[in-house]
């Protein structure tokens, strides 16, 4: 179905993918945005839910109201950390909200396809998982299209749906902020500061039931 160079250009992608906070000023093309959009729209979804919507924030204003709502929570959020855990945290750079010339609310509204929706009755948060499987894909696209993308999880989703207007059932799942960047990590952040580190999958996997593991269930080096 796939050629291997194919199948090479997608695993690239998701190596590659980072959460990036650092932009260029330089204007996106519409096409590549239309292009993310669609990549993410095309995002599986439970009961073909579809429950996304995406705000596309490129305002001054707006986008310095958002910077403000991240930074408060940021600062609020850094009371949980003491001496060098805390001094760490607060030289992170968490957002490029004023930088990127665009940011994409993703919001989730769940009651999109009524009070009967195939799966999310058994299990109700599969439109947040539905929703972040869309996240997922537009990111995806974003780095194919040779662009950044940061997650920006630093805010008050009251905050947010008083600057954007957003009705009080609908959910304000992710700013992404979307542009081109000089400073294209080679590997996550947190991970380069020494915040963490990426845990050994083999150490993830079970077989049959929870903590039973087996020989078999060993993953080859990639």
């Amino acid at each position: 179905m796939f050629t291997d160079e194919e199948k090479q250009s997608l695993y690239k992608v998701i190596y590659t993918r980072r959460d990036v906070r650092s932009f260029l000023s330089d204007p996106i093309p519409q096409a590549k945005i239309s292009r993310i959009l669609a990549a993410a729209h095309h995002a599986p979804s439970v009961g073909f839910m579809q429950p996304w919507n995406f705000i596309l924030i490129t305002a001054k204003e707006v986008k310095e109201r958002l910077a403000w709502a991240a930074d408060k929570e940021r600062r609020a959020l850094a009371i949980h950390y003491e001496d060098d855990r805390k001094d760490l945290f607060l030289s992170l750079k968490v957002e490029g909200l004023r930088e990127a010339p665009l940011t994409i609310c993703v919001t989730c509204d769940p009651t999109r396809g009524g009070n009967h929706v195939l799966g999310r009755n058994s299990i109700p948060e599969t439109d947040l998982l539905s929703t972040a499987c869309a996240i997922q894909n537009m990111w995806l696209a974003a780095c194919a299209e040779g662009l950044a993308m940061g997650w920006v999880s630093f805010y008050k989703k009251s905050d947010i749906r008083g600057i954007l207007a957003i009705p009080p059932h609908i959910d304000p799942v992710a700013l992404l902020s979307v542009g081109y960047t000089d400073q294209y990590p080679s590997a996550p952040v947190l991970e380069t500061v020494g915040w963490e580190k990426r845990l050994p999958l083999d150490s993830l996997i079970f077989e049959n039931q929870w903590g039973q593991r087996s020989d078999s269930s060993r993953m080859p080096e990639v």
